[in-house]
């Protein structure tokens, strides 16, 4: 078939690689002048396939109070007018069960190990440079009973097949000698998973990219979509601002600006964008590096060494929709660096990134075809779509190759 896949990030690249795998007539569009340049550009570069626990959980529940009644909380709610927000935000307080939790848990790692095995598949066959590596990750633990809900949730997640440790402080910094200078060690344990990755997100979106064009497909950028058109029942064309572009088929990969897209198709999604923050540092010359990736669940922060620099992720905001990057919380990150790993990096000029991560209440994205019609969803991924991308793809593809 020809298909239209709209949306440039890294779900959308993904999404329009695998299609071109399979045989399709691929065209991608974005309205950016090039791939991966808005959710996907500067995220946490961390590929999780053993930790996607759902953000709504009983844990998350308990927390949200004093989550969102601190000050300088890593999580923040702006209310706005707006009855999706509320919606999206009832929605999430329904999605914070402990069954709703351990579904989602199951669900993301059976999405997450197909995607693990289709970029192995992947790059077994490209010559890719996205800063791939296999590091490990070791999450810690503020205090014992954050320790104690990880410990709860490696033995969820070991009968469903994934393989972590439970570390005490000092095994933690064995695993990473790199946090031995951190003042005072504030941290109970932490959980190590030796296969855990690391990679570029926006080199990942410009490897698939150049992958696509390769085997034959079409892309179009700084290309607005702006309406659909039909016939006899079905989208025969994505309406833009450079003209009509048809198609037998049409994948929904807009990242957050999906929403009013699928309204115009009478298509309700329940995603709401949640507003993250990165910065990338340089190492400094000389010194021992961090070998592993780090998340912090105290900071609410993640870490992640790329090349020659430290990409650092935090901060979630429901509500905020600009893509500005106040200076309190570039300073956050700072400090989080700073007092994490003392003298690692150079901080005086930090390279800032916001995005608006487009997310589901239960964080399990949407993928597949919209009822009986030739309308494909892939989206809702959250701060989960480098992690998910390519397993999501080869589900979203295995549906359509069924229903041709």
């Amino acid at each position: 078939m020809k298909v239209c896949v709209i949306g440039a990030g890294v779900i959308g690249c993904a999404t329009a690689y695998e299609l071109a795998r399979q045989g399709h007539d691929v065209h991608l569009l974005d309205a950016a002048q090039a791939p991966g340049l808005v959710t996907s550009y500067a995220n946490g570069a961390q590929l999780s396939y053993s930790y996607v626990e759902p953000f709504a959980s009983p844990a998350t529940l308990r927390g949200l109070p004093k989550m969102l009644l601190s000050r300088g909380s890593a999580v923040r709610f702006h209310p706005r007018w707006d009855w999706r927000q509320w919606a999206w935000g009832l929605q999430f307080l329904r999605a914070c069960s402990a069954r709703q939790s351990l579904q989602g848990t199951a669900q993301l790692l059976q999405m997450a190990r197909a995607s693990r095995d289709a970029l192995a598949r992947w790059m077994a066959q490209e010559a890719w440079s996205f800063g791939f590596e296999v590091n490990g990750k070791l999450v810690l633990c503020p205090t014992p009973d954050s320790l104690r809900q990880q410990q709860r949730q490696v033995a969820l997640q070991a009968a469903l097949g994934c393989r972590q440790e439970v570390l005490s402080v000092r095994e933690c910094l064995e695993k990473e000698p790199a946090l031995q200078a951190a003042p005072g060690r504030p941290w109970a344990g932490g959980v190590w998973t030796r296969d855990e990755c690391i990679g570029d997100p926006h080199r990942l979106c410009l490897d698939l990219v150049a992958s696509l064009r390769q085997r034959g497909g079409t892309v179009s950028f700084g290309v607005l979509a702006r309406a659909f058109a039909r016939r006899a029942g079905r989208v025969s064309a994505v309406v833009t601002d450079q003209g009509d572009i048809a198609a037998d088929a049409f994948v929904l990969a807009a990242g957050p600006r999906v929403v009013p897209l699928a309204a115009q198709l009478g298509i309700y999604l329940p995603i709401y964008p949640i507003k993250g923050y990165s910065i990338t540092v340089p190492f400094r010359d000389g010194v021992q590096r961090p070998r592993a990736s780090v998340t912090d669940l105290g900071r609410k922060a993640v870490f992640a060494p790329l090349g020659a620099c430290l990409r650092v992720a935090a901060m979630a905001e429901v509500g905020a929709t600009g893509l500005d990057v106040p200076a309190d919380r570039v300073q956050t990150m700072v400090d989080a660096v700073a007092q994490t790993y003392p003298g690692l990096c150079d901080l005086n000029a930090p390279a800032t990134w916001a995005g608006l991560r487009p997310a589901t209440p239960t964080s399990v994205p949407i993928v597949g075809r919209w009822r009986a019609s030739n309308v494909y969803l892939n989206v809702g991924h959250g701060a989960l779509g480098l992690t998910l991308a390519a397993g999501s793809a080869v589900a979203l593809s295995e549906q359509m190759q069924r229903a041709a």
